[in-house]
């Protein structure tokens, strides 16, 4: 792109997107890090200032014998300082309302955690189908925009809620994760708006954003907590959020058509790419008050294969999300800060993962190299075959912190190949209703979200063997929902997503389409040259990186 360009609509939609999502798994996600500060410390946890109550503490006659000395090889096993040096306003208000500060951290047993982590998911299913209707009828940019502010906006009431009764607690977690499920299928439908076919590899890649939110909060929130107190991650949570959304009512809308500033060239690019005529604009809003075909989406078996590769991966990546700072915690010892970053780092292996792997799915797809299908099969391998072998692995890697660490950072990263499989497969499918398809999948997959917590909670999460079996059940759901789907999934446009729309396998003809009709237009060189410069592979491969 020339200098004096501007940055194109599609570029800013993706950013805003990937941080979009990277708040919405900041919600999910604060709970589990603050509640390993939040709970009440056992009265043998520490020998001076060592912790000695995780399950891989072996025990140094020098710490016996010098309980106020701790050797510089045990200082990763330094838990958190209880008393934050920044008093909460909670506190305060307690404090000055003279109610019991709970300074020595909250009585709840593995049952009641695991109630508290699982909390989000239980109605969180309810609205995955409503997000996609309503991102239909209303747009992506209220439904999805009003989802994620809201969460954030609860996040101020869950200190004072902790504090009050974890039922209270339980609660907001439970609204968090109604409001919060029409985050993800209204964005598919976006997504079936604004990009071109043979981009939806790459476009959904923003959807990992959720994974950088992650790598970077459970670090930042272990630092919180460490130097102020554990009620400031909610503050930050609601506070950043906040931001997030004034720049999200100003820089996004719903379709090309809308947008004030977009390039009439990448308007025509997106448009014609997507099929949509002059007339467009008045034949959507048509389209999107047609009902919706559901008995055709119910019946269609590649809509079921999806629907269990999604169960297995996000099987794997909840559990190990959800649960990572409590195993590093109770099993290997680690502090706060360590704990966050230790749990973060595998989220940002994650990304970057997705990344390029969705680059050699969109190369290998341009240039014919292996059909459509193929490549999503390649995807839903990886993410689920391939993270299982990494699971097993874990299971059975005992005290061995390095390779507890390592095989649990590979098992998150190649979860990142979902954006080319299963979750790209959605939009291949229908992308007419890739919202309502996204609902319907998410509606069922997100039972492990409670289911997992609950699981761990029962078989408890103290000791290594108890934790090996956690990782074994995990390991086999995603093996066997991987290899169902390699069997099973299929990638083609589904005749059911329009009556009046030819069936397109790859997206080519409608990509080619778009291409001739800018070339026609002097105009649009520049953008011609960003969108799509096939004729110099290597200078293509920098514009893709630079653009979405």
């Amino acid at each position: 792109m020339a200098k004096d360009e501007p940055m194109s609509a599609r570029t800013t939609l993706w950013y805003l997107v990937f941080v979009g999502f990277a708040v919405n798994y900041m919600i999910r996600i604060n709970t589990n890090i603050t509640i390993v500060a939040m709970i009440k410390q056992s009265e043998t946890e520490f020998v001076g200032q060592t912790k000695v109550d995780y399950a891989c503490y072996v025990a140094n006659d020098s710490i016996a014998s010098e309980p106020d000395q701790t050797p510089p090889s045990l200082e990763h096993s330094l838990l958190r300082s209880r008393e934050g040096k920044i008093i909460s306003p909670e506190q305060l208000l307690l404090r000055l309302l003279k109610l019991d500060l709970q300074e020595d951290g909250f009585d709840w047993n593995d049952y009641q955690q695991g109630i508290i982590l699982g909390a989000f998911y239980w109605l969180h299913w309810i609205t995955q189908i409503p997000g996609g209707i309503l991102a239909r009828r209303y747009g992506t940019k209220l439904v999805f925009g009003a989802s994620n502010v809201i969460g954030c906006w609860l996040c101020f009431l869950m200190p004072i809620a902790s504090y009050w009764d974890y039922r209270i607690l339980v609660f907001l977690r439970v609204v968090q994760g109604l409001i919060c499920g029409l985050a993800w299928p209204a964005m598919h439908h976006m997504a079936g708006q604004w990009i071109p076919p043979n981009e939806r590899s790459k476009f959904v890649t923003a959807y990992l954003g959720s994974s950088i939110g992650v790598a970077l909060n459970f670090p930042l929130f272990g630092f919180i907590i460490a130097h102020t107190s554990w009620e400031y991650v909610y503050h930050f949570c609601g506070i950043f959020g906040t931001v997030w959304y004034v720049a999200w009512l100003y820089l996004v809308y719903d379709s090309p058509s809308e947008h004030p500033r977009i390039h009439p060239a990448e308007r025509k690019f997106i448009e014609s790419s997507l099929g949509i005529s002059d007339h467009g604009t008045q034949g959507k809003r048509e389209q999107d008050m047609a009902p919706t075909p559901w008995k055709q989406i119910i019946l269609s078996k590649p809509m079921w294969m999806t629907v269990i590769a999604q169960w297995g991966g996000i099987w794997g990546l909840f559990t190990l999300m959800t649960q990572a700072p409590t195993y590093f915690n109770n099993v290997h010892g680690w502090n706060i800060e360590m704990t966050g970053l230790l749990s973060g780092i595998p989220h940002l292996c994650r990304m970057l993962f997705a990344y390029v792997f969705s680059i050699i799915g969109d190369h290998l797809l341009k240039h014919e190299l292996m059909s459509r299908t193929g490549v999503r099969k390649m995807g839903g391998t990886m993410c689920c075959v391939v993270n299982g072998i990494f699971v097993f692995a874990l299971a059975n890697s005992g005290c061995n912190s390095l390779m507890a660490t390592i095989f649990l950072t590979l098992a998150t990263t190649v979860h990142g190949a979902v954006s080319t499989g299963p979750l790209a497969n959605l939009v291949d499918m229908s992308p007419r209703y890739a919202g309502i398809l996204l609902g319907f999948s998410g509606m069922i997959t997100v039972i492990p979200g409670f289911v997992s917590p609950i699981i761990v909670g029962m078989l408890g999460n103290h000791t290594v063997e108890q934790w090996r079996i956690i990782f074994l059940i995990t390991a086999a759901t995603l093996i066997v929902c991987g290899l169902l789907y390699m069997a099973f999934a299929d990638s083609s446009q589904q005749a059911w997503n329009s009556a009046d729309v030819p069936v397109i396998d790859d997206g080519k003809a409608e990509e080619l389409e778009g291409l001739q009709a800018l070339n026609n237009d002097p105009s649009s060189r520049n953008i011609v040259l960003e969108l799509d410069s096939t004729k110099e592979p290597k200078t293509d491969e920098m514009i893709r990186l630079s653009s979405v």
